[in-house]
C-alpha cells in the first residue's frame, strides 16, 4: 500500500510538472505591441492578422523626426570649421623648433590646465587651439620678451595624443565618463611615435560613443550634440550607419557629448559600424536532459559572444536548442529575458521554436538583442514525459528495494 502511495504521488506531482506554464507577464504592454520593440509582441494567427507584417510600421510610429532635419539646415551638415583642426588638449607632446636657437627648442606637453609652459615666457593657453594657432602665439610671445627683434623661424608640430576624458550621457547603452584615445604599452608603435605629425583617430566622436557601450537603436545621429567650453554643437552622425561620408570629430578632455532620442526603435541602427556596440555578450541557460550542465549543451565562449544585430533565434541555434530528433525535440521553446534600455523595465519574452520555424512571418516575432540579453531553453513535453518514466522507474525500482 505505502508503495502504490508513493508511486501516485510522484506521478501527480510529474504529471503537475508536465502542465502547461504559464504566460510570461510584463510591466509594459508587450503582447499588443507597446514594448521597446514591436518584435517582442505575441504571434498572431494569420487569420487574426492578415498584415501581421507591420513591426517596423509599428516601431516607426512611436519616432520622433530627426532633430537634425529641423530648420533651414536640411540633411547631413559637415563639421563646424572650429571643430575640423586637430586641437591640442591636456597631456599632448609637442616638438617644438626655434632655429638656430636651443633654449626653446625642445619636447613640450600641454599642461594639465591647457597651457604650454615655455622657459622664460608666460604660460600661452593651447587647449582646443590648431597647431598653427600655437606656432603664431609662441612667435609672438618671444618678440614680446624681446628675444628675438624680428619674428623667428619656429616649426611646431605634434608628436603624440594624450588620452582624454570625456563625458557621454542620452542614447548610449552604458552613459559614463570615458577615457578615449590611450595606446596600451604592448600596442605602441615606436616608428610612428618617434615620427611628426600625430594623428587622433582614437580620440574621435565614434570612439567615445563605443566607449560608451555604443548608441541605442532609438538614438536621433541627425542630431548629437558636442558641448565644449560655453559652445554647442548639433553634429550629423548619420553616414557612420548607412555608410555615407561623414566626419568624425577630434575630443578634447572636458568635452561633453549627448545622444538624443527618437522615442523609438529603429532596426537600420542594429548594424555593426564606428558607433554601434562592438557586440553583444549573452547569458545563455540550456540545461536538456538528460544533459547535466551547459557544457554537455555545448554552450562556450563562442556562444555567449554575438556580433551587434543578432536575433533571438541565431543566439537560439547557437544555444544548440533546435534541431535532434522531431519526436523529442521539435516542440521546445525559448525565453528571452531583457531589459527596456530607457524605463529598464524587465522584459521577458518566449516563442515556440517549432511555430517560429514553420510561420512565415517568422521575422515579425524574431526580436533583436541587446546587451545584457539572457535565454534559456526549455525541453519539450515529450522529453519531460521520458524524464517522468525514469524517476517513475526508479521510484519503483527502490520500493521493491525497501521491501
Amino acid at each position: 500500500m505505502r508503495r502504490a502511495g508513493t508511486g501516485l504521488l510522484v506521478l501527480a506531482v510529474a504529471l503537475a510538472a508536465c502542465g502547461p506554464r504559464p504566460t510570461p507577464d510584463n510591466p509594459e504592454p508587450v503582447r499588443e505591441g507597446g514594448a521597446y520593440q514591436a518584435e517582442y509582441r505575441d504571434p498572431a494567427r494569420p487569420a487574426e492578422d492578415p498584415q501581421a507584417r507591420r513591426s517596423a510600421q509599428i516601431n516607426a510610429a512611436r519616432c520622433h523626426p530627426p532633430r537634425g532635419d529641423a530648420g533651414p539646415a536640411k540633411g547631413a551638415r559637415g563639421l563646424p570649421q572650429a571643430l575640423r583642426a586637430e586641437a591640442l588638449s591636456p597631456g599632448d607632446l609637442l616638438d617644438i623648433r626655434v632655429a638656430e636657437d636651443e633654449t626653446f627648442t625642445g619636447a613640450y606637453v600641454v599642461s594639465r590646465d591647457g597651457m604650454l609652459r615655455l622657459p622664460f615666457l608666460a604660460p600661452i593657453p593651447v587647449q582646443g587651439r590648431a597647431v598653427e594657432a600655437v606656432e603664431d602665439a609662441i612667435a609672438d610671445a618671444l618678440l614680446a620678451g624681446a628675444f628675438f627683434t624680428q619674428p623667428p623661424r619656429l616649426s611646431v608640430r605634434l608628436r603624440d595624443f594624450a588620452p582624454a576624458r570625456v563625458t557621454v550621457a542620452g542614447a548610449v547603452f552604458e552613459p559614463r565618463a570615458v577615457e578615449i584615445g590611450g595606446v596600451r604599452g604592448d600596442e605602441v608603435d615606436t616608428a610612428r611615435q618617434a615620427a611628426l605629425g600625430a594623428a587622433g583617430e582614437g580620440r574621435t566622436l565614434s570612439a567615445a560613443l563605443r566607449a560608451a557601450g555604443g548608441v541605442r537603436p532609438d538614438a536621433d545621429l541627425s542630431a548629437v550634440e558636442l558641448r565644449r567650453g560655453g559652445r554647442l554643437y548639433s553634429l550629423d552622425l548619420r553616414g557612420a550607419v548607412t555608410g555615407a561620408p561623414f566626419e568624425d570629430a577630434l575630443l578634447l578632455a572636458g568635452d561633453a557629448v549627448s545622444v538624443p532620442s527618437r522615442g523609438c526603435f529603429q532596426s537600420a541602427l542594429m548594424v555593426p559600424g564606428p558607433v554601434s556596440p562592438p557586440g553583444i555578450t549573452l547569458f545563455l541557460s540550456n540545461l536538456t536532459q538528460p544533459a547535466t550542465g551547459n557544457a554537455p549543451s555545448a554552450i562556450g565562449r563562442d556562444a555567449r559572444e554575438v556580433p551587434w544585430g543578432t536575433r533571438m533565434m541565431q543566439a537560439v541555434v547557437g544555444a544548440n536548442c533546435v534541431g535532434g530528433t522531431r519526436a523529442g525535440s521539435a516542440h521546445r521553446s525559448a525565453a528571452l529575458f531583457t531589459r527596456n534600455p530607457v524605463t529598464g523595465a524587465s522584459v521577458v519574452i518566449e516563442r515556440r521554436i517549432e511555430d517560429m520555424r514553420a510561420r512565415p512571418d517568422r521575422d515579425e516575432y524574431d526580436p533583436w538583442l541587446l546587451p545584457g540579453d539572457a535565454i534559456a531553453c526549455y525541453d519539450s513535453n515529450v522529453t519531460g514525459i521520458a524524464e517522468i518514466a525514469r524517476v517513475l522507474g526508479l521510484v519503483g525500482a527502490a520500493a521493491l528495494l525497501a521491501d
